[in-house]
């Protein structure tokens, strides 16, 4: 076994019961991806014929203002969908966490509308998404930030059986069907009165929270941010670098001034203290290289997206070069992406978003692939109350996730029509919701105060 590998293997924090919880849960996982109906019915203890009427009458997008909101996503446009059942249960979600999504009225008038949810899950992101945006099928990208995203599929027609859509090629992502597909992953938790995760299989009651910064203006801020972090209970932080200058004097490589910001933040916050590091894919393979040594110097517990996630090649090359795990994965597109960069051991843990990946149900199977390998997947959060939920239902349910990360600061997430907020308690933990589906109710009147107008 490698050095890295015993590395990730001795953690006491993020692989604690690892062998132990993941055999159960993998399997648990499994079934209700097959069989969503059954696994909703059996943890209530009934049978999937005694669910009520789970057939879609109605689609709708609520249009709220966004003008005194701090949107972490740029894409987010205010606007929440809705998907309505025969039953009169409703599942939410919000649009444009990762992408402008144009047209998800049409595509879910003629998608959804007259199918059942139970027939509806296991069918609408059941491909692996055979070409991907940022991964193995991309063109190169030349400049630091997330790759393009390509336009949306065209709608699909409506079909009694949604496993046979004519027209469904595999190609994600497909930000429609993601954000259809959680809608309806909602419907089925409150259709049985469960959160989503226990639907899934997930036994855990929390998970540790690390802070996730904002991209900082100068080398100075990351310390007082970091030790703000620590005095609120987060049990980590994660650096995501700004331009690596100092606030006054001449300019120096954004790379050298990375470096600074990593070494103040060990010296400032401890031996013990658990941090990693997120550049979004800006260094090139030198960059990169001398980043990670110090990284591995200084304890670090990961190094997520150091170059671009087109460069299969030099991950591949810096993973064997240093002992710090590479996170990767948020720019990765289709399962078959993933499935190739844990072949060619690209990835030390498996990163995913869900808006790009197939929503709850792909994303899912991602995480147990990166199971079946051995390896941790870490769900991104970073967004407003749903978008976390979404992930944190995933950390909660599968057996091979360990940390939440927590925008910093934490109420740039928060939104005025959830009352419930996402906050650490003072072990540095985040609590799994109690309330059904995805776990954060709406607050009605605050959100008919928000609403322009209602499209259906």
């Amino acid at each position: 076994m490698n050095k890295k590998r015993q590395r990730m293997l001795k953690d006491p924090v993020t692989r604690r019961n690892f062998l132990t919880a993941s055999a159960a849960g993998t399997a648990a996982g499994f079934a209700a991806l097959a069989d969503p109906g059954t696994a909703a019915a059996q943890s209530v203890g009934v049978r999937k014929t005694d669910l009520p009427d789970l057939t879609v009458k109605q689609v709708k997008v609520y249009v709220t203002d966004t003008a005194n909101i701090h949107r972490l996503n740029s894409g987010e446009t205010g606007e929440i969908v809705s998907v309505i059942t025969a039953s009169g249960i409703e599942g939410n979600y919000t649009l444009g966490n990762r992408n402008r999504t144009a047209g998800w009225l049409e595509w879910a008038k003629a998608t959804l509308v007259g199918n059942n949810v139970l027939d509806l899950l296991p069918a609408l992101n059941a491909t692996s998404g055979i070409t991907g945006a940022g991964g193995l099928n991309a063109r190169p990208r030349t400049a630091a930030g997330p790759p393009a995203r390509p336009a949306n599929p065209a709608p699909r027609p409506a079909t009694a059986n949604p496993a046979a859509v004519p027209g469904r090629t595999g190609t994600w992502p497909d930000y429609r069907a993601s954000a259809a597909d959680i809608c309806l992953w909602d419907i089925l938790g409150k259709a049985v009165n469960r959160p989503v995760y226990q639907l899934l299989g997930g036994k855990k009651d929390r998970m540790m929270a690390y802070a996730s910064s904002q991209h900082l203006a100068a080398i100075e801020d990351y310390v007082p941010d970091a030790l703000k972090a620590k005095e609120q209970g987060y049990r980590g932080y994660k650096i995501h670098p700004g331009s690596g200058q100092h606030r006054q004097g001449p300019s120096i490589p954004t790379y050298v001034g990375h470096m600074e910001e990593i070494k103040q933040l060990r010296t400032a916050l401890g031996d013990e203290f658990v941090l990693a590091h997120d550049p979004v894919q800006q260094y090139n393979r030198f960059e990169a290289l001398k980043v990670g040594r110090l990284l591995d110097e200084l304890d670090y517990l990961w190094f997520e997206d150091p170059i671009r996630t087109t460069d299969l090649d030099g991950l591949v090359d810096l993973a064997n070069a240093l002992d710090v795990p590479l996170h990767v994965g948020e720019f990765l597109m289709s399962i078959s992406d993933f499935a190739e960069y844990i072949r060619r051991g690209a990835v030390d843990v498996v990163r995913l978003i869900s808006d790009n990946v197939g929503g709850i149900t792909g994303s899912m199977r991602v995480g147990l692939l990166a199971d079946a390998f051995g390896l941790e997947c870490t769900p991104h959060n970073w967004g407003n109350v749903l978008d976390l939920a979404v992930h944190f239902h995933l950390e909660l349910a599968l057996p091979n996730a360990y940390w939440f990360e927590m925008p910093h600061p934490a109420e740039y997430a928060d939104r005025p029509y959830h009352k419930d907020k996402f906050r650490v308690d003072k072990d540095g933990y985040i609590l799994a919701p109690t309330a059904p589906g995805l776990g954060y109710p709406f607050d009605r009147d605050a959100l008919d105060k928000m609403t322009l107008r209602v499209d259906s």
